[in-house]
């Protein structure tokens, strides 16, 4: 469902809790007060994020780096914003952001594109550019 809130399990405490895909601050857990992940799905209308993760469902080498993203997600809580965006269902945003391939994952800052990489990265080298290149959007924030 597009309008509902997927459910972040805290990795401190084990609650579920919702997170949204456009808000403000770092999402916590509603039950302990930890850093929740910040993974969601997002479309056209809730845009703004940190790293987007432009996909489609067909894609197999999106389906490998897919999982890879999301546990860098997860072991960056409250340091990373983690949208995925299905480029089939916003077709406008894609070329909006000149996506010519998938998987491409851009890392935004405040609204800009600060860093970008396109293709099936193992997840060292995926994870060596997130912390490359997150520093630098994070430290303006």
């Amino acid at each position: 469902m597009a309008d509902e809130a997927p459910l972040i399990k805290c990795p401190n405490c084990g609650k579920t809790n919702r997170v949204r895909p456009a808000a403000t601050g770092v999402p916590h857990c509603g039950n302990c007060g930890a850093a929740l992940p910040w993974l969601t799905e997002s479309g056209e209308a809730d845009f703004p994020a940190v790293v987007v993760d432009f996909w489609a469902p067909w894609c197999g080498p999106c389906r490998v780096v897919s999982p890879t993203v999301e546990q860098i997600a997860k072991d960056l809580p409250g340091k990373i914003k983690l949208v995925k965006v299905n480029t089939d269902n916003a077709p406008n945003l894609s070329q909006r952001f000149g996506i010519r391939g998938i998987p491409t994952l851009i890392l935004f800052d405040h609204g800009k594109p600060a860093a970008r990489v396109t293709g099936a990265l193992g997840a060292p080298a995926l994870r060596s550019w997130v912390e490359e290149h997150l520093p630098r959007a994070a430290a303006k924030a």
